[in-house]
């Protein structure tokens, strides 16, 4: 991701309907300059993005402190976390997803239970199927595994999210659902490819499959998901999964377990 501008088709929509949206820079950010250090953890640096997003959560205060007329209107008691591609891997790190450390061979990944509401976008599948050529220069991710991964979590995929540069298997991107224990949501996104019609990369003009219908559906589905799950009292996810579902030409599918 150039920078994090390439995400506004979502968070500019989340953040105009109620929700504090905060943005972490990770190392991989292409504009740093850092894929290329020598770094065991380069060139995703996996550990390290996991970490960004405990040190949001531990310094809320701060954040709230330092960003005029914030004050008084965050709710540390409610935090979701939503990440796409690299970023669904992310999230699935704080959601008890784990992988091997490549410099030290320790484990990473551990549920972190201050987070209300999960949602793993176009992630990466199970560590033993990235048999492509991306598992060579993404080791870390040939170790990626799921059996910890406990609470519950949106899973969402592109029907023609698939590259052979990845994994020889057309499902890959739904092992965070298939792989790991219940409770965990499917939503399925019909033709989309890994961009689901330009949820990013906004700002590099990437999207292989151009189509603002399909991200005004995606965002909103999203944000149906996370106000459902923060605020349980709240009918959105029942009411948008109803007409997802009742719809003559449905956008996609969801299937729980």
């Amino acid at each position: 991701m150039p920078s994090f501008y390439g995400y506004g088709p979502l968070v500019n929509f989340w953040a105009a309907h109620g929700f504090v949206v905060i943005q972490p820079t990770h190392l991989d950010a292409t504009f740093l300059g850092l894929r290329e250090a020598d770094d065991p953890d380069a060139p995703l640096y996996l550990r390290s993005r996991a970490e960004d997003l405990r040190q949001i959560v531990d310094h809320l205060g701060d954040i709230e402190r330092a960003v005029p007329g914030l004050a008084g209107r965050l709710d540390a008691g409610r935090i979701a976390a939503v990440g796409h591609s690299a970023g669904g891997h992310t999230v699935g790190l704080i959601s008890g997803q784990t992988i091997t450390d490549a410099g030290d061979g320790s484990t990473v990944g551990a549920v972190d239970g201050r987070f209300g509401a999960r949602v793993m976008i176009a992630a990466p599948g199970r560590g033993a199927d990235l048999n492509g050529p991306a598992a060579q220069p993404y080791a870390a991710l040939t170790s990626t595994e799921f059996d910890g991964m406990t609470p519950k979590v949106l899973i969402v995929v592109g029907e023609r999210d698939w590259n052979s540069f990845f994994s020889d298997r057309k499902d890959w991107r739904s092992d965070p659902y298939t792989a790991a224990p219940a409770p965990k949501t499917r939503l399925e996104i019909f033709d989309a490819e890994h961009g689901l019609g330009g949820i990013s990369t906004f700002d590099a003009a990437e999207t292989t499959d151009e189509n603002p219908d399909r991200v005004a559906a995606v965002r909103a589905l999203i944000w149906a998901y996370l106000r459902s799950e923060l605020y349980p009292e709240d009918p959105a996810w029942a009411r948008a999964t109803a007409v997802l579902a009742g719809g003559t030409a449905p956008t996609g599918r969801v299937e729980s377990k």
